[in-house]
């Protein structure tokens, strides 16, 4: 072989090196968490306004019903496009577990079940000291007492400040 001449077989690993290494980045900014997080709200900001698509936007009088559902899912959509931009600065997407969401969602179904059979009275803490095993930090003391303060307050405000027919403690004084 010529001392000068190229190989065209090295270029081509060369270049087939250079295509990994642009698709492992294309990658890295995929996964990372303003990138997936602004795709979710701009799924959520599409639903919404693919629901409110049958609403009219404007009436004789002025703004319709469907103005500020359609109005606000382009907000939400811009926003999510916002962030969807601001994922080319942020970092990779860190491994996470599975126990916070599906104890705080166990909570909220623990919640819609126990709230009609017991009340409001003892769903709100028991929702709260299921939500509470999320972590493996919790101080029990501290999210026990905050079960009680938030209950009284979701007592006090859909109770008896809104009225709305939620039941307070059907074991004990009935609906």
């Amino acid at each position: 072989m010529v001392p000068g001449a190229k190989r065209p077989r090295l270029t081509w690993i060369k270049s087939r090196a250079s295509l990994g290494r642009r698709m492992a980045a294309m990658q890295g900014r995929i996964l990372r968490q303003d990138f997936l997080g602004g795709l979710a709200v701009i799924g959520v900001a599409a639903l919404a306004y693919w629901l409110a698509r049958k609403l009219p936007a404007s009436a004789a009088g002025g703004m319709g019903p469907g103005a500020l559902p359609k109005g606000l899912a382009v907000l939400l959509g811009g926003l999510g496009i916002l962030l969807l931009l601001n994922a080319f600065k942020s970092e990779r997407l860190a491994r996470w577990s599975v126990r916070g969401p599906l104890f705080v969602l166990g909570g909220l179904i623990l919640f819609g079940v126990t709230v009609r059979p017991l009340g409001l009275a003892l769903a709100g803490p028991i929702l709260i000291a299921a939500a509470g095993f999320a972590s493996s930090e919790v101080r029990w003391r501290e999210t026990l007492i905050y079960g009680l303060a938030m209950t009284l307050f979701c007592v006090g405000l859909f109770k008896f400040a809104l009225g709305l027919p939620i039941p307070l403690a059907p074991w004990l004084v009935g609906y």
